[in-house]
């Protein structure tokens, strides 16, 4: 009797929805939009989290912050949500009080910490300088624990549209590297995404928002060869990114043109720079502060930023932290921040005056200094600002931006977005801030820089843009092209004689050009490489983004930083072909190399044998199982 036919699969069913994640630094947001809508819409869907202890409420801020309890506290379910009993970890706003009160047990910045590639990124070291008895995690994981509870917050409110099948965006800095997306990557689909979630750069998706809710009335508002300026400052990062106004089938487009450093200067610094003023106010009060309250005061100083420069903010805020001598154990001790000295110090420390030819100080650095996450030493993000346009030829009249857009929580103080309006002017001239302005090839000749109104919610926006670029890659909206943001090459050691206490030359060669567009790949022309398989090798990549005359196959036989920067480089041993199947115990073989941008942006590089068919995957990241 013939075997039964096997029984019909039905196919998975479509999204039903186009999902945006923003995951920052400070805070976590989701937005969302139907994709059954004629003309979808956007929302922002609040987060249920604990805000204290067996307090469970929604809120559209998720801040990106772990706390990791002691046992009795997992013990007694004071940390239990709606979907998991006794977890060992707090998520969100409740989290993000116990960094003031208990800094020792509580992961901040753990974003930051996935694009430093001195630290093994996957290793237990958060929190940072914790004692021995304090579990620790890995950035990776940190980052995976946040996402994981925005997936089970979106599974238990929309049960009958599982988060896993729908269509969903995830934003990275636009500065963030390859190995530093992998990494995101990685964690993203461990925490629940599905494998065909896409990443989006955060100032893209700013940009978004804006085309969001500017509609079809965004070409009123830009013309060809006008440039925007995304400026994003958020709680941890600084990011610039410039976008042109170009014409594509007789249409007004949108292309990504530049986009700056990863920048580790934004809302921490300047909390820092608030507990650092305050800690004489203290003193004058008699208390010397400890480092547990000094980290107190830092994450105190937050909530005092945020209160004192919102729009109608008060005189002055209380910054309370916990006593710690025999007098005050139990207690608090406060002293008053005013906004005013608050804006003040800020504006000159973060916003100062300059010339677009400053470039961030860089003083003398010490021979020895302490491991952790590489904060700039300049502040000054008005001369980060510079040396961007500058690196992009502004000063030269290539690059100089006709409008901004401002992006991140620290704009929403409207003393910065003041200051710099301010700065901008006496750069390129104009003063003006209203009303419509030429664009075309006298763009940026005198013309005020002027802000793109009408993007108010600046902590939703990244997230509502990814929602909208979700909608948008269905072919319901307008797309901002742009490919890679960086150019990426492979070191290649040079032959010749060997000499004592030197090592070979090193040439770069080009794999990758900026703009190389998503679902592409190209064969990179070029001589023959020798590629070590059988034994432990060092492989070191380079990235650039400024260089944007270089093809695959273009060799740089000198260069130096920060034209060409090196990221991860990579120690392995990969496999020699089996016996039978090519060179199987040869030390070097010969390879061409084969570049590809998946759909999802992630970066292959595959070095192909021209003498059999044995190929090997390189990945610009430090995955462990980054070779084939």
């Amino acid at each position: 009797m013939p075997a039964p036919a096997p029984a019909p699969t039905s196919a998975p069913a479509p999204a039903k929805y186009a999902i945006g994640i923003d995951l920052g630094t400070t805070n976590t947001v989701l937005a969302y939009a139907s994709l059954a809508d004629e003309q979808p819409k956007v929302e922002v869907m609040p987060l249920p989290q604990l805000t204290a202890a067996s307090t469970v409420e929604a809120r559209p801020l998720l801040p990106s912050f772990l706390y990791l309890s002691t046992e009795a506290e997992t013990k007694a379910g004071n940390l239990d949500l709606p979907w998991r009993k006794r977890p060992d970890h707090a998520v969100g706003a409740y989290a993000a009080r116990q960094a003031a009160d208990v800094p020792t047990r509580t992961v901040a910045s753990a974003k930051s910490w996935l694009c430093v590639s001195r630290v093994d990124r996957r290793q237990p070291i958060l929190p940072w300088n914790a004692p021995p008895e304090v579990p620790k995690v890995s950035p990776l994981d940190a980052s995976r624990r946040y996402l994981e509870h925005v997936v089970a917050a979106w599974n238990a409110a929309f049960p009958d549209a599982p988060f896993v099948r729908q269509q969903v965006v995830l934003t990275v800095p636009a500065s963030f590297d390859a190995s530093a997306r992998d990494l995101t990557r990685e964690a993203a689909l461990a925490a629940g995404l599905p494998e065909g979630f896409l990443l989006l750069e955060e100032p893209q998706a700013a940009l978004y928002a804006w085309l969001a809710d500017a509609g079809e009335k965004w070409r009123r508002h830009l013309k060809i060869g006008d440039r925007i300026l995304v400026c994003d400052v958020g709680g941890g990062t600084t990011d610039f990114t410039l976008i042109e106004a170009g014409e594509e089938g007789g249409e007004l487009s949108l292309r990504r043109i530049a986009v700056g450093n990863h920048t580790l200067v934004g809302g921490d610094n300047m909390d820092l720079a608030l507990a650092h003023h305050l800690r004489a106010a203290f003193s004058k009060k008699g208390v010397e502060l400890d480092p547990w309250q000094s980290v107190a005061l830092w994450h105190s100083c937050r909530a005092a930023k945020e209160a004192l420069l919102g729009d109608g903010g008060p005189a002055k805020h209380p910054v309370a932290i916990l006593g710690r001598g025999s007098k005050l154990v139990g207690g608090t001790v406060s002293v008053d921040l005013a906004r005013a000295e608050a804006s003040s110090l800020l504006l000159e420390g973060f916003f100062p005056a300059c010339a677009l030819s400053d470039a961030p100080a860089r003083p003398r650095v010490s021979g020895f200094r302490e491991i952790g996450l590489p904060y700039e030493a300049d502040t000054a993000v008005t001369r980060h600002l510079a040396a961007f346009l500058s690196m992009h030829g502004a000063a030269q009249g290539g690059s100089r931006p006709t409008h901004i857009l401002w992006s991140g929580g620290a704009f929403k103080a409207t003393a910065f977005r003041e200051r710099l309006l301010e700065v901008l002017a006496s750069w390129f001239g104009g003063g003006e801030r209203g009303g419509e302005r030429s664009g075309g090839k006298d763009a940026g000749k005198g013309d005020a820089v002027r802000p793109l109104e009408g993007l108010h919610d600046l902590d939703f926006a990244v997230a509502r843009g990814a929602a909208y670029y979700g909608v948008a890659k269905g072919g319901r909206g307008m797309r901002i092209r742009g490919g890679t943001a960086r150019s990426y090459y492979v070191g290649i050691e040079t032959a010749g004689p060997a000499i004592p206490g030197a090592p070979r030359p090193l040439r770069a060669l080009c794999v990758v050009p900026i703009g190389m567009e998503e679902g592409t790949e190209a064969d990179v022309p070029g001589d023959e490489i020798g590629l070590v398989v059988g034994e432990p090798a060092h492989f070191r990549f380079f990235s650039s983004a400024v260089r944007k005359q270089d093809r695959p196959g273009a060799v740089l036989s000198s260069f130096k930083e920060p034209e060409l920067a090196e990221t991860d480089s990579m120690e392995s041993q990969l496999k020699a072909a089996a016996k039978g199947k090519g060179p199987a115990a040869e030390e070097v073989v010969p390879v061409r190399f084969h570049s590809r941008i998946t759909e999802l942006g992630v970066l292959e590089l595959w070095c192909v044998s021209t003498t059999s068919e044995q190929r090997w995957k390189l990945e610009f990241s430090v995955r462990a199982d980054a070779t084939t």
